[in-house]
């Protein structure tokens, strides 16, 4: 079968000059026949809704466990909230709406159950072996740990692709070789090794998107899940004078809103103004630096895509907030610490006899590795893991599991 691909509608109109064009794409580590009818970068965005690590986000926790309500944000529910904000962002800078959405979708792959309480406790234990990071852990599963592909392991996604996914929050590395946040994992390593990420170098603005896109749903949600458990109250919110303004704004619209619609009207409001200031300041970065080229933004001296000053200290006050008020509550601290110790638990009992990972394809061979081979197997299992899968497996090895409600 033939296509006109001049005929063909491949979802965006004129992109801007300095956005990542997937007809020039520096390729995959496997070369692949182009597809007659998907830009490289719609290929990339629609492998990575078909696997398995996707999905499985549907059972990993945001903030709050599953157990805690139908309507709280999952992994899964948050991604795809990122993606949304992600796309728009693209599209009101004409950039590639389908990298900016690919990196959204895949940039949680690699958390663990539990959310960052089961990436502090896996981290933990394997601490003499190189530790765990969940950005590192989502390349691994892209490039290595996903089995789909006859020819490849991975999905054998584009250079532009796994750029974003290791560097949208930045470079991880100085022109130096030092790693700007510590050391650089040696997942990420070992993989620049075979195809360079230019790790020292910022990530294209469809992945800078994405970033932003990632603080602006958590920041948001996070809020509302908090109103939502009780955790947070209207009260509180009016301590930051951002969220203060919205409620007046929506209190003189609305004098009369129940709290259901009172939230929902304060936070697409939230959104939107961050949206509308991270478009501001990225016009503003653009007129200033003239890029002619992708490479141009990866050449630059600072992220493009960002808050703006005021904007910045509000994000700030919010996260403080969060983390004051929610995360670390003392009722979300008692649930954090039974899920550590679940991640803890099967991590020893793996350990011990890695027969026990009998949905690992590799299992009869583990407990020939080397140690540290060996607990690498172990954390990529134990990484991909649901929250459901971990509860249910700690169930079946012991005697007590702890009670995450």
């Amino acid at each position: 079968m033939t296509f006109d691909r001049n005929r063909l509608g491949f979802g965006y109109g004129e992109r801007a000059i300095y956005a990542a064009d997937p007809w020039t794409t520096r390729g995959r580590l496997y070369p692949e026949t182009p597809s007659p009818t998907r830009s490289d970068f719609q290929r990339d965005r629609d492998r990575i809704v078909h696997t398995t690590a996707f999905r499985r986000l549907k059972h990993k926790t945001q903030v709050f466990i599953a157990n805690d309500g139908d309507h709280y944000r999952t992994r899964l529910t948050h991604t795809i909230e990122v993606a949304q904000i992600a796309r728009a962002l693209a599209r009101a800078m004409k950039l590639d709406e389908d990298l900016a959405e690919g990196v959204a979708l895949v940039h949680d792959f690699g958390h663990t159950p539990f959310g960052h309480t089961g990436e502090d406790a896996l981290d933990e234990c394997l601490k003499p072996y190189g530790g765990f990071d969940h950005n590192a852990q989502s390349l691994r599963l892209v490039t290595k740990l996903e089995r789909r592909y006859a020819e490849f392991d991975g999905i054998n996604l584009t250079w532009e692709s796994l750029e974003g996914l290791v560097k949208h929050n930045g470079p991880l590395m100085d022109r130096e070789g030092n790693g700007t946040r510590g050391p650089v994992p040696q997942p990420i390593l070992d993989y620049c090794a075979l195809h360079d990420l230019e790790i020292s170098s910022f990530a294209s603005l469809e992945a800078q998107a994405a970033a932003i896109a990632d603080d602006i749903a958590y920041n948001t949600h996070d809020i509302d899940d908090g109103l939502r458990s009780g955790y947070l109250t209207f009260e509180m919110l009016e301590e930051i004078p951002f969220l203060a303004g919205l409620m007046a704004e929506v209190r003189g619209l609305y004098p009369a809103l129940d709290p259901s619609r009172f939230t929902h009207e304060i936070m697409r409001r939230q959104i939107t103004r961050m949206i509308e200031d991270v478009i501001s300041v990225a016009q503003q970065r653009l007129a200033e630096l003239q890029p002619q080229s992708a490479q141009d933004i990866r050449n630059a001296d600072r992220m493009v895509i960002e808050f703006s000053d005021a904007m910045r200290e509000t994000d700030k006050a919010i996260k403080k907030m969060l983390f004051t008020r929610i995360y670390r509550h003392p009722e979300i601290m008692r649930i954090r610490k039974g899920a550590a110790d679940i991640v803890a638990d099967l991590y020893k009992a793996f350990m011990d006899d890695p027969k026990l990972m009998r949905k690992h394809h590799w299992y009869d061979h583990i407990s020939e590795l080397p140690e540290a081979a060996k607990a690498r197997q172990v954390g990529d299992y134990l990484a991909g893991m649901t929250d459901t899968y971990a509860i249910a497996t700690h169930r079946q090895l012991f005697d007590h599991t702890p009670d995450l409600r």
